[in-house]
């Protein structure tokens, strides 16, 4: 049996509510996760609550896994198979499913340094299961500055499962304000902020960065080649721009938008293809942008019916923003055809409006 007590705890100067779950029963052992599966599912839990429960400890036994090289129907949970583990699992699932959350963002998670004690021994921190459940989940995280775990395997798994990782705050209004404390005392407040925040998401939030940099001496085959070069690397969008530089000297400037996470590698391509001395990085800006997802329709030309590829821009809500037929599909049919390319992509167009 597992109780559970809710108090008022102080850390480091922050009030904050802190949760023991205290286990009654004796000599627990460890459960293997078809076990575990077994447990869940007889305890009788509101659907969602059971599902979520179920996905949370299918990323730990993933990790697992993976990490100790076993079938996960071989693998066996110990501190997380302990009853009071399974009750901070399903307790958070119930909690959330209760609030009725929209959305939750979870910005990068400091998860600590040096090393833990676990039933396999000493390891680094992360262990390497909360490390592969945050490369499963693609969460951002970053070291601290304590001398220990800050981030656990249930953690990393809870917050995978719920969250969508962000560099920082997105813009919003905050509401209501929470912090959770832990039991550890460190040098910082050992505490979670969760902030319940007002915002406008009909367009889905980005976070971007910038680069740019000045040419004077490149050919305009050479700045034709890097655009589809750092496009295929993973840049957002590429701009290149006519300018007039010292003494007179004309040239361009290039603009790429870009993730945080391939800012390096873009940043290399342009100064190894340019020759530039070095490239701008304008870090972290907010964007708000228009869900896009690709789809189909038919159109008949000339007697023939043909297949042409058109994105679809939509804000959250579902709401028709735009709609553009695939270039090359359209080129394709205008020239087996022979009619303008332009009758083409509007009779796509049209086909698209009316059928979503």
């Amino acid at each position: 049996d597992v109780s559970v007590s809710v108090g008022r705890v102080i850390k480091r100067g922050i009030g904050a509510v802190n949760v023991k779950v205290k286990v009654t029963t004796e000599n627990e052992h460890s459960r293997s996760y078809l076990e575990l599966i077994d447990e869940i599912k007889s305890a009788s839990l509101p659907e969602k609550v059971e599902m979520d429960t179920l996905a949370v400890f299918s990323l730990m036994a993933d990790a697992e896994s993976k990490v100790h090289g076993q079938d996960i129907e071989n693998i066996h949970f110990h501190e997380v198979g302990q009853n009071d583990a399974i009750a901070d699992v399903v307790g958070a699932c119930t909690a959330i499913h209760e609030l009725e959350w929209e959305k939750i963002h979870c910005t990068p998670i400091t998860v600590g340094n040096g090393f833990v004690e676990s039933a396999h021994g000493i390891l680094p921190v992360p262990a390497p299961a909360t490390l592969e459940i945050l490369r499963a989940g693609k969460m951002m995280f970053k070291g601290g500055a304590v001398q220990r775990e800050l981030l656990t395997p249930t953690g990393a798994a809870l917050l995978s499962n719920f969250s969508t990782p962000v560099d920082s705050f997105p813009q919003s209004t905050p509401i209501r304000i929470g912090y959770g404390a832990g039991d550890a005392d460190t040098p910082h407040p050992n505490v979670l902020r969760a902030v319940l925040a007002d915002a406008d998401d009909a367009l889905i939030q980005d976070h971007i960065e910038v680069l740019e940099t000045n040419v004077d001496d490149v050919t305009g085959e050479v700045l034709g080649n890097l655009i589809e070069q750092l496009l295929e690397m993973g840049a957002r969008d590429v701009t290149i721009t006519p300018a007039t530089m010292k003494k007179g000297r004309t040239g361009h400037i290039i603009h790429v938008i870009a993730k945080s996470h391939d800012t390096s590698k873009l940043a290399r391509k342009i100064i190894t293809e340019t020759g530039s001395l070095g490239v701008r990085v304008i870090p972290t800006r907010h964007r708000l942008i228009a869900g896009r997802r690709m789809d189909s329709v038919k159109i008949t030309v000339e007697g023939q019916e043909f297949e042409i590829a058109v994105k679809i821009a939509q804000d959250t809500h579902g709401v028709l923003l735009n709609i553009s037929a695939e270039f090359e599909d359209c080129k394709r049919v205008a020239k087996a055809c022979g009619v303008p390319l332009k009758d083409v992509i509007r009779r796509a167009e049209g086909a698209a409006w009316e059928r979503f």
